[in-house]
């Protein structure tokens, strides 16, 4: 007779049994005497003859890829990048979809002691640019389509590119990704690093510079297997998709680093989102454990509950990140897919760390962003940095001596105000509950979150100064029922040039060649002059209640 399955344990009781090192030993190598990222979430699980991808294309083609498999790709990769002279700690950049070769070269690059940075595919080179100098990235692995990118940015690293049957062959400056592996050892000895050496090199944003790099050690290990088990519950016998782009700290995170951590097959779906497609994927590939943003899952809810209905029940547990999720989503995910939807917070410093749990047990209410992730504490703090009781609005913290699973220590290579006094401060503005919950109020900072991504005014300004009509722009988050907010520019053009919607639509898409195509102003109004502050600092926060006056009006 078959032992009955262990009750879940409350939230309580995990914050209090919680010890770094029961942790740590779910990790097969050492914090200190030295472990590494491949092994941990490749190697490790070759035995179980496990499957680590399954992989769907826009067209319908479909490949699955054992950890065995990969464990070889990842060696053939690694192999290449010592080739290459790329030593331990070096940076390998990834601009591609979400293909097999993206999993490989995340993977490789891991296993040769290396660094790995993302690059969103809709970055354009302003962007792209950017992060490659901040990070001083040796390699970057492209395809075809994202190539002519790498034009524009100056002082590029060397490129490894992807190429499918019928494209053109690689330049002869360019490596073959393919043929270069195809020559590879399929043996490397993994390369042990310590917990405090980094293994990702990420990228926020920020409303008063450029985006600023965040550095990944070893040790985040810990924090992503307590996200995956507490708050994603993912079990052994779910199917697993989490739909963020790798791009993003989410995606690279939870639906990459995460699954393939605990042994767990990941999805890849290489197409654009859609809701009839994002069905469709759910019920091919017998998705019971979901993952994405309330953008994703308000467009479910806009194609109606008949199209819900081909999967309703199939959904054990669905989780959401990126934005504070609505309750009317909430309410609708019971209603037609018969699937609770719990809300979680984090961020690109910090991944999760504050969640309505879906293993351990507790009050779930909606419009909280949950309790702590055990293995942190949160407080809300006041301009003064002291702690604030329940119901009053402050700055959400985490408090770094008694969060054993913090692993952000800093921006790479500047200075990070925001952690000072025993606290990070997150920036966002919430209130604790009585019972020790967390409710999400607002941001403290100028962020706009659009579509699930997080969007620093000031990189869309940048770009917009750089065309020569622009003297000077703001850009603000403007509330969108479809998006949370979508980006809005306010311009002030040089002298002597006219406005017009057909200067309107060259500057949306100027900035949406050179930075991003989620980044762009999909709203550009034209300006005489800007609300500043004595001192000249540009005040944001009026031209957005300008906007939700407006609003509330019904002038917009």
């Amino acid at each position: 007779m078959a032992d009955a399955p262990k009750p879940a344990p409350t939230h309580a009781d995990a914050i209090r049994d919680f010890r770094l090192q029961d942790v740590a030993a779910l990790l097969d190598g050492d914090l200190e005497t030295g472990l590494n990222a491949c092994i941990e979430c490749c190697d490790r699980h070759v035995a179980s003859g496990g499957t680590a991808l399954d992989w769907e294309s826009a067209d319908g083609r479909r490949a699955s890829y054992t950890f065995a498999q990969m464990k070889e790709l990842s060696a053939r990769f690694a192999n290449l990048l010592t080739a290459q002279g790329i030593k331990p700690g070096d940076v390998v950049a990834g601009l591609l979809p979400r293909t097999p070769e993206l999993l490989v070269t995340i993977l490789g690059t891991w296993r040769a002691g290396a660094v790995y940075q993302p690059l969103f595919t809709a970055f354009g080179p302003k962007a792209i640019e950017h992060r490659l100098k901040t990070s001083g990235a040796k390699l970057v692995v492209t395809d075809t389509h994202n190539r002519p990118k790498l034009d524009e940015v100056e002082k590029a690293p060397k490129v490894a590119l992807v190429t499918r049957p019928g494209e053109p062959a690689p330049r002869l400056d360019d490596l073959d990704f393919h043929a270069e592996l195809a020559r590879q050892s399929a043996t490397f000895e993994p390369v042990l690093r310590k917990g405090s050496d980094l293994f990702l090199m990420m990228s926020t944003s920020g409303t008063t510079g450029l985006p600023k790099g965040v550095p990944v050690p070893l040790k985040a290990l810990l924090a992503f297997i307590i996200y995956m088990r507490d708050a994603v519950d993912l079990r052994p016998e779910d199917k697993f998709w989490n739909i963020a782009d790798p791009g993003w700290a989410y995606g690279l995170y939870y639906a990459v680093t995460g699954p393939l951590l605990l042994g767990h097959a990941t999805t890849f779906y290489d197409g654009p989102f859609t809701a009839a497609g994002t069905y469709d994927v759910i019920k091919r590939h017998a998705i019971t454990n979901l993952a994405g943003a309330p953008t994703a899952y308000r467009l479910l809810i806009a194609a109606g509950p008949e199209m819900a209905s081909s999967v309703k029940g199939q959904l054990r547990v669905v989780s959401s990140a990126g934005e504070p999720l609505n309750p009317e989503v909430i309410r609708w995910f019971d209603a037609h897919l018969n699937a609770p939807i719990h809300d979680h917070y984090g961020q690109t410093e910090l991944g999760m760390v504050v969640n309505n749990h879906h293993r351990l047990k507790h009050e779930v209410h909606p419009g909280s962003a949950g309790f702590a992730m055990p293995g942190y504490r949160v407080a809300v703090l006041n301009e003064d940095g002291e702690e604030l009781p329940p119901n009053v609005p402050g700055v959400l913290a985490v408090a770094l001596a008694r969060s054993p699973l913090l692993w952000f220590t800093g921006y790479w290579r500047q200075d990070t105000p925001s952690m000072a006094g025993g606290y990070y401060r997150t920036g966002d503005t919430v209130e604790l509950e009585e019972d020790g919950r967390i409710s999400f109020v607002g941001r403290a900072d100028d962020v706009i979150t659009s579509s699930g991504y997080r969007i620093g005014p000031f990189d869309v300004e940048s770009a917009l100064i750089e065309h020569p009509a622009v003297i000077e722009a703001a850009v603000i988050g403007k509330p969108d029922p479809e998006r949370t907010e979508l980006v809005k520019a306010f311009v002030i053009l040089r002298a002597g040039v006219e406005p017009s919607e057909a200067l309107a639509e060259e500057l949306r898409q100027y900035v949406k060649h050179r930075l991003s195509a989620h980044a762009y102003p999909r709203e550009i109004e034209f300006m005489a002059e800007l609300p500043k502050t004595p001192s000249g600092k540009l005040q944001r926060f009026m031209l957005r209640n300008q906007e939700a006056n407006k609003i509330k009006d019904g002038a917009a």
